[in-house]
C-alpha cells in the first residue's frame, strides 16, 4: 500500500499526536477562532457543500481555519472529503490526483477513496494520476489533521493538486466532481491563502474584493483576480472550482466566517498574508 508521509509536520503544525491535538484545540478556542471545540453532529442536516480554508502554519492561520471546520462539524459527518489545493512546488503534472493509498499525519492514517478518485479522474479527462505533485505539497496535507481531529480516521478523502488554475480547467474539474459525487455525502475543501506579503491595509483591501466575488458566487471574477495577479492568492483555482461546483448544484449561498492576516497574530503588519474561512451551503 502506498503511504504518503507528512512533509510539514513539526513545521506547519506540531509533530506528535499529543502536541497536535493541543494545537488544534487552541485553534478552536483562540480569540480568532469559533470559541470552542465543536462536537460533530452525526445526524446533522448536511447543508454544507464545502469550505474555503487557509493552509499556512497553524500558529498563523489555524484559528481562521477552525471557523470553517466548526461549521462543518455542527452540520453533520461527511463520508468523504474532496480536498483541492494549489501546487506550490512546481513538481508533477499540471493537474494531479492520487487515486490509491493512504496519507499519514501525527493523528493517524487517512485513506483515499480510491473508487471515487478513479471516477473523478476518468470523467474529467484532464486530471493525471501523479504522486509527484503531492509528495512535498502542503496545501492538502495541512487540512487533514483538522478533518481527523473532528471526524476520526474512518472518513475518506480525495486529494487534487492544481498547478493549472484557469477558469476552463477549474470548471471542468467542478463538472467531474458534481457528476461523480451524486448521491454521496461529500464535503469539498478549497485550500488557499489570500494576499501574500503586502501591508495589512493593502492585503485587507485587495482580499475584500476577492471575498466579495466568492460570496456572490462569481467564479469568473474571482479567477480573473487570481490570473491577473491583482490578488496574490495561491489557490484561486481550487476556490474557483468550489464556486463552480456550488453553482452546478444550485440553490447555494456562500458566507464569510472569518478573515484575518498574519499581522493580526504577530503584530507585524508591514508584510502579511491574508486568511479567510468561507462556507458554501444549500439554502
Amino acid at each position: 500500500m502506498k503511504i504518503r508521509k507528512p512533509c510539514v509536520a513539526d513545521a506547519f503544525y506540531a509533530g506528535t499526536r499529543a502536541e497536535l491535538t493541543d494545537q488544534i484545540t487552541e485553534c478552536f478556542t483562540h480569540r480568532f477562532g469559533p470559541g470552542s471545540v465543536p462536537k460533530p453532529v452525526s445526524d446533522g442536516p448536511r447543508k454544507v457543500i464545502g469550505i474555503v480554508s487557509p493552509h499556512a502554519g497553524y500558529m498563523y492561520s489555524g484559528p481562521v481555519a477552525a471557523n470553517g471546520y466548526s461549521r462543518l462539524a455542527t452540520d453533520g459527518v461527511p463520508e468523504v472529503f474532496v480536498i483541492l489545493g494549489p501546487n506550490h512546488t512546481g513538481l508533477g503534472s499540471g493537474l494531479s490526483i492520487q487515486t490509491e493509498g493512504v496519507w499519514e499525519t501525527p493523528l493517524g492514517i487517512a485513506s483515499i477513496d480510491s473508487e471515487l478518485a478513479k471516477r473523478i479522474q476518468k470523467s474529467s479527462g484532464i486530471l493525471d494520476v501523479d504522486d509527484r505533485a503531492h509528495a512535498n505539497e502542503h496545501s492538502v496535507e495541512v487540512q487533514l489533521p483538522f478533518v481527523q481531529f473532528l471526524f476520526g480516521n474512518e472518513v475518506k478523502f480525495v486529494p487534487i493538486c492544481m498547478m493549472m488554475q484557469d477558469l476552463r480547467t477549474s470548471r471542468e474539474v467542478a463538472r467531474s466532481i458534481v457528476e461523480q459525487t451524486k448521491g454521496k455525502n461529500v464535503a469539498i475543501i478549497a485550500s488557499s491563502d489570500f494576499t501574500h506579503y503586502e501591508s495589512h491595509d493593502s492585503a485587507s483591501r485587495k482580499d475584500k474584493g476577492a471575498i466579495d466575488a466568492i460570496v456572490r458566487l462569481d467564479d469568473e471574477a474571482l479567477n480573473e483576480l487570481g490570473e491577473s495577479n491583482r490578488v496574490t492568492m495561491c489557490g484561486y483555482g481550487p476556490i474557483t472550482t468550489l464556486i463552480a461546483t456550488a453553482k452546478l448544484l444550485g440553490a447555494v449561498k456562500a458566507e464569510l466566517l472569518a478573515y484575518r492576516t498574519s499581522g493580526d497574530i504577530t503584530g507585524d503588519k508591514s508584510a502579511v498574508v491574508g486568511y479567510a474561512s468561507i462556507v458554501f451551503s444549500r439554502d
